[in-house]
């Protein structure tokens, strides 16, 4: 079959590569039908995310038809149209059912790898490093869905792969993070990184009762999405200081609630921002954590911020005493999918939201390393991509 396969920083290919079989009783075979580049597979494609291996296929946002399933498979039948979530849970571990499925005990086989690193391994991914499970992703014609009863949701309404694709990452993502961000009514929220989680953050703070948004980012189409489909006001960070123009919007105080959508690859302005590119070249530190530093500084005493922007490692300076002295709430993690599938998929059924505007491009697998340039540079005015195996 055909694939995006992984062979090194900003390399990535098209490639034969064999067919997925079921392995376990509890396993499906998905043919794809939509799967996306998200801003998390760039870490992958800048060379950040370690423990990669040449010709490991690629993509965690896929969404296709059931052409096989394992013996033990009960809730999925050949045939049935389902979007996969990007975390593997087992469903059957304290943590699953904890609804916290992003930490799942029991789904990543190189636990023992990801626990040196972090004290304890989270769930295994699709296509996103040997460290967390080594799993084939979804950028390919076919994939090998794992706990099969546990992560898929079944689309039976007569809506668009677009519309319901983004269920398996971005979505459930972006709204986690404005339900972590704790947001009360007449909040007012401010969101880092206007790429598609920020999009969906924002569109989630709303839902949830925010006030004002403010959407913090450098690239105009990013920042006319956010203020086109979410009424949110706008700071370009390299026209504006944010802390400055922040403290100028909220009378002094801050944003109740801060969001944090950028994660590992943040860009900084001046002196700040170049050294913490060199410290990450040289292997100093493994983020740039621009952002993290900024939100805190910048969020109201008392307020909340929350993560889902990705980081990989260490960050060097983090103001950790404004953190501890201005009482913040910081909430992580990456998500919980599962947990938010059924009820997102009803407010997509529901025409509260229609996902597929954050789509700026489409095209077909082998169009894929382009689109991948593209994604990274930021050109086109691309802010996401669809492929069609």
């Amino acid at each position: 079959m055909t694939a995006l396969t992984w062979h090194g920083e900003q390399d990535v290919r098209v490639e034969e590569v064999p067919k997925p079989e079921i392995v376990n009783p509890t396993d499906a075979i998905v043919e794809i039908t939509a799967t996306a580049i998200c801003g998390s597979d760039l870490h992958l494609y800048n060379g950040y995310m370690p423990s990669m291996r040449e010709g490991d296929v690629l993509g965690h946002e896929p969404m296709g038809e059931v052409v096989e399933v394992g013996e033990e498979v009960d809730r999925l039948e050949v045939g049935d149209r389902v979007v996969v979530p990007f975390t593997i849970s087992c469903g059957g571990c304290w943590f699953c059912e904890e609804d916290l499925y992003s930490l799942c005990d029991n789904s990543n086989p190189n636990a023992e790898l990801a626990s040196k690193i972090m004290g304890q391994s989270p769930a295994g991914l699709f296509g996103f490093s040997h460290m967390l499970g080594g799993y084939a992703g979804g950028q390919a014609e076919y994939l090998r869905v794992p706990y099969a009863d546990v992560g898929p949701v079944k689309i039976d309404s007569d809506l668009s792969d677009e519309q319901v694709l983004f269920l398996s990452d971005i979505f459930p993502t972006g709204y986690m993070a404005a339900e972590n961000a704790e947001i009360e009514e007449n909040d007012t929220v401010a969101v880092w990184g206007c790429g598609p989680v920020g999009q969906f953050a924002i569109q989630s703070a709303r839902m949830l009762g925010a006030d004002r948004i403010i959407a913090i980012d450098r690239i105009p189409e990013r920042l006319e999405m956010a203020r086109e489909h979410a009424d949110a006001e706008t700071i370009d960070f390299e026209e504006e200081d944010v802390y400055d123009r922040l403290m100028e919007m909220t009378g002094s105080r801050g944003p109740d609630r801060c969001i944090d959508a950028v994660g590992t690859e943040a860009h900084g302005t001046g002196v700040v921002g170049a050294t913490d590119e060199v410290k990450q070249d040289v292997m100093l530190q493994d983020d740039r954590p621009v952002v993290l530093r900024q939100a805190i500084r910048c969020c109201r005493k008392g307020g909340t911020l929350s993560i889902p922007g990705v980081y990989l490692g260490r960050s060097d300076n983090v103001p950790t005493g404004p953190l501890m002295n201005k009482a913040l709430t910081v909430k992580t993690g990456q998500t919980h999918v599962q947990r938010y599938l059924d009820p997102l998929l009803e407010k997509i059924e529901d025409g509260e939201i229609d996902p597929s505007f954050v789509i700026t491009h489409e095209a077909s697998l082998e169009d894929g390393p382009e689109l991948y340039e593209t994604f990274n540079e930021k050109e086109d005015g691309c802010i996401k991509a669809v492929l069609t195996p």
